[in-house]
């Protein structure tokens, strides 16, 4: 008689999610996986190929939970304001899995850069006052706005500054209004 699997791919990747989000990419290991779950390593390896397998399927739910979930959400009707502001406080409320997402050398800066980067020109470009720019002035848009909204949600989350979204609000329309305004796009190697 066959033994009934017991732990699914969904406990799997929610065990993974719990621990990326509490200790980091640096301990995206499947002894530490399986530790949370209380059972062998066994149950991982017979759902995903590999650690591979497993940290792409955790990225797919992760780029789910925050296009359906976080991202989305209105605040002030102006595209990216909202997305600044929805980035922000996710990084104040789970700040540990948002720096294992965005600032972790171990975790996802690539993947996450480039998902961030085709949700936000999507969004841009559906949102009625941006749809006469074109794809240099988007990415610029995009560009500028990721630093300063990363660089506030960095320091909100190490708790160095308490910006009201007001304050948030203020700083992300002067960064719009300045990168619009300029006639030059602003590049960085990333």
């Amino acid at each position: 008689m066959a033994r009934k699997k017991t732990i699914t791919k969904e406990q799997i990747l929610n065990a993974a999610y719990e621990v990326v989000a509490t200790e980091g990419f640096s301990k995206f290991t499947a002894r530490n996986i399986a530790n949370k779950m209380k059972c062998s390593t066994q149950p991982i390896y017979l759902e995903f190929k590999n650690m591979d397998d497993l940290r792409e399927a955790l990225f797919k739910k992760i780029h789910n939970y925050l296009a359906k979930e976080i991202f989305p959400v209105k605040h002030t009707g102006n595209t990216i304001v909202d997305l600044a502001l929805n980035y922000i406080h996710f990084a104040a409320s789970e700040s540990k899995l948002f720096r294992a997402l965005y600032l972790e050398e171990y975790g996802g800066g690539q993947k996450m850069q480039e998902f961030s980067y085709n949700y936000f020109s999507e969004a841009v470009k559906e949102d009625e006052q941006y749809t006469n720019l074109n794809d240099e002035q988007i990415d610029s848009l995009h560009l500028g706005t990721w630093v300063v909204a990363t660089g506030i949600a960095a320091l909100m989350s190490s708790g160095i500054i308490h910006p009201s979204d007001q304050q948030i609000e203020r700083l992300m329309q002067d960064s719009i209004d300045g990168i619009l305004e300029k006639d030059h796009p602003i590049e960085l190697d990333i």
